[in-house]
């Protein structure tokens, strides 16, 4: 018992204040730059989702053009061959394509048409995904900081106690679990990569 006295003892308890107090604030500044990192990962995400659907509309209203110029093309062919020329000279690079391949409104087609909007969607859901994953590291280093402040109240109470007192045992031994626990929680925290 002589020994777990020790445990009680001032300068461990002040050390241990010390220590948890330091590791608190930093857990506290992690955790602040991580939410800092979500948000502009957040942001990058609206942004790119956004822009999605801007290509999208644009590739809709290429591809409805496409379809108007197709059939004016299609209806004029034989019968007023100029007028099919016009319209033919208006056919979007992908329409040409899918003539030659003799697959007119195959799945390349469309997805030429779309490749700008699918790029900014996928990119936006690598953005949030991102967000998402910074938004994990700051959950988990706000709860290292309440571990360690919890850590910090045992060790102060602690110190506030006499050392006869049994209680100060308990929260000297409370604090050093605190310590323990949140440095072993601070070795899981993910590491986030940033985007590419």
């Amino acid at each position: 018992m002589k020994y777990l006295r020790l445990l009680g003892h001032e300068l461990l308890l002040g050390s241990l204040i010390a220590i948890l107090s330091v590791l608190t604030a930093w857990s506290s500044y992690q955790s602040a730059l991580a939410d800092g990192e979500q948000n502009n990962a957040e942001i990058l995400g609206m942004q790119a989702l956004n822009d999605g659907n801007t290509e999208y509309l644009s590739a809709n209203q290429f591809v409805s053009q496409d379809y108007n110029y197709y059939d004016n093309w299609y209806l004029n062919q034989d019968e007023k061959p100029d007028v099919a020329e016009y319209y033919q000279a208006d056919f979007s690079q992908q329409l040409q394509d899918a003539i030659a391949r003799e697959t007119v409104w195959d799945e390349k087609y469309y997805d030429e048409m779309y490749l700008e909007s699918t790029t900014k969607f996928d990119d936006s859901e690598a953005y949030f995904k991102i967000g998402a994953n910074w938004n994990q590291r700051g959950d988990l280093l706000q709860l290292i900081m309440a571990i360690m402040a919890l850590g910090v109240a045992f060790a102060a109470w602690a110190s506030l106690l006499k050392e006869e007192n049994n209680l100060r045992l308990v929260f000297a031994i409370l604090a050093i679990i605190m310590l323990v626990y949140g440095t072993i929680t601070y070795l899981g925290v993910p590491i986030v990569l940033p985007a590419v």
